[in-house]
């Protein structure tokens, strides 16, 4: 490629687990330089020489800017921008470019296995044969917990973007109805609102950004206006919904079931409120959802785009 710059990717392993084809990247750069993880004190080190930066939490600030006069073009495997001052980036004239729609296939497979999971009753009936119980039954089946059926059920959705809609269209192959519900300052003609959406829906589905509107979106008096036994999943953000108000709505029996692939705080070193053990009917996954290696591969796809474009003059997916 003409103009090949030095690129570093300063936190490899949060894409690639050794399973990826990186070289549509590699090949792009005069020098390619990577690392599996870059504490805050090895950044200025590492980024140095180069030109181009690939990250994905590893915090890029005006400090570090200033400190790399030579950095032309950041490169985020991810969608979010939070760990780039793009103020700072703008001001000193660096590019920043981001990834977009990679994860849309995956995560909204595993927001449909939350909803199965759930509705099936799956982690029920998994235990209770590992605890013997089937071996134990006086007929041929296990009946013990209740089973449902998506079809027929109406399905709340909330971020109607490309995620949502590949969502939707999923659950709608399952025969369920989809209603859209309208974001807080975002009304639009035909959606119904948050407090109407809740009383009409027998599973939310959270797929809108984290925002100061958006943030606590559901909390104890929204988990309250849901109907009895309905599901929540959130596959969003950690902050969309409160915590403690989903464990307390789960253990008084109100909610049927709850599943989220994302906490507020990651990893949750610090605990939380949904990772008690005596809460029924609620799945957790470590923030996974995105995380096929189709997804991954699409990603290094993706960067190697975003810095073909940059060489070019273009400006293809870039935030500032």
């Amino acid at each position: 490629m003409q103009n090949a710059f030095s690129i570093v990717f300063l936190d490899q392993s949060t894409l690639d687990q050794g399973d990826l084809d990186m070289r549509p990247l590699t090949e792009l750069g005069a020098r390619y330089q990577s690392y599996a993880i870059t504490d805050l004190e090895q950044r200025i080190e590492r980024m140095q020489d180069c030109e181009v930066v690939v990250t994905n939490k590893v915090l890029i600030d005006a400090q570090v800017m200033d400190a790399c006069p030579q950095l032309k073009l950041i490169l985020l495997s991810a969608t979010g921008t939070n760990n780039v001052d793009l103020a700072a980036a703008r001001e000193r004239g660096i590019a920043v470019s981001n990834c977009q729609g990679y994860g849309t296939p995956a995560v909204a497979q595993h927001t449909l296995m939350f909803m199965l999971v759930l509705i099936t009753r799956f982690e029920s009936y998994r235990q209770a044969v590992r605890d013997g119980a089937w071996q134990r039954s006086s007929q041929f089946c296990l009946l013990d917990y209740p089973i449902g059926e998506l079809s027929g059920r109406t399905l709340g959705i909330l971020g109607y973007g490309e995620l949502g809609q590949a969502v939707g269209r999923l659950a709608e192959a399952f025969g369920m109805r989809l209603v859209v519900g309208a974001l807080p300052g975002r009304e639009k003609e035909g959606r119904p609102g948050l407090d109407q959406l809740l009383e009409q829906v027998d599973v939310l589905s959270l797929h809108c950004p984290l925002t100061e509107q958006t943030r606590d979106l559901i909390s104890a008096p929204e988990l309250a206006r849901m109907r009895p036994g309905s599901l929540l999943i959130n596959a969003g953000r950690g902050g969309l919904v409160n915590e403690q108000a989903l464990a307390d709505s789960l253990r008084a029996g109100h909610l049927g079931g709850a599943a989220c692939d994302v906490l507020t705080s990651e990893p949750p070193r610090d605990g939380n409120p949904l990772l008690a053990a005596d809460i029924p009917n609620l799945l957790i996954t470590p923030h996974s959802a995105w995380g096929s290696r189709e997804a991954r591969q699409r990603i290094v796809g993706q960067l190697a785009e975003n810095l073909r474009a940059f060489a070019q003059g273009d400006e293809l997916r870039r935030v500032n």
